[in-house]
């Protein structure tokens, strides 16, 4: 559990927002944040991950941020994966149609294809020996 203390690059984390805390510098991951930027309705706050200081024992570390999604509620509790892509989509109008990704039906085969995706996206951009992702 992280508490309200935590502060984002400039900006003090807000208690009532949730956070999404996103890769910048993947290219298909700024796509969709600047999507989201104009569709949401002003209650969630976007974090880069790259961009986070005092990263440890307030965050989880950078590789596992790297590699799924994470949202921190307004009241403290992670949301990782698919569940935390459906959570910044339910801030706009459109999240309604995201929600049904979490139906007991749909969420295990669209939780394997978001992980799938997720693990080979990770590979590609930082698994390599030379890159050094500092934790």
């Amino acid at each position: 559990m992280v508490s309200a203390d935590v502060y984002l690059r400039h900006k003090p984390l807000e208690v009532s927002m949730d956070t999404l805390f996103y890769d910048g510098q993947c290219p298909l991951c700024a796509r969709e944040i600047n999507m989201l930027r104009k569709l949401e309705t002003g209650n969630l706050v976007f974090a880069d991950i790259h961009a986070q200081e005092n990263r440890k024992g307030l965050l989880p570390d950078k590789e596992a941020m790297l590699r799924r999604l994470h949202l921190l509620t307004g009241d403290g509790q992670w949301v990782i994966g698919l569940p935390a892509n459906v959570r910044a989509w339910s801030h706009t109008r459109y999240g309604f149609m995201f929600a049904t990704l979490l139906w007991p039906v749909i969420y295990p085969i669209a939780s394997r294809v978001y992980e799938s995706w997720a693990d080979r996206r990770y590979e590609r951009k930082y698994a390599c020996q030379a890159c050094g992702i500092d934790s």
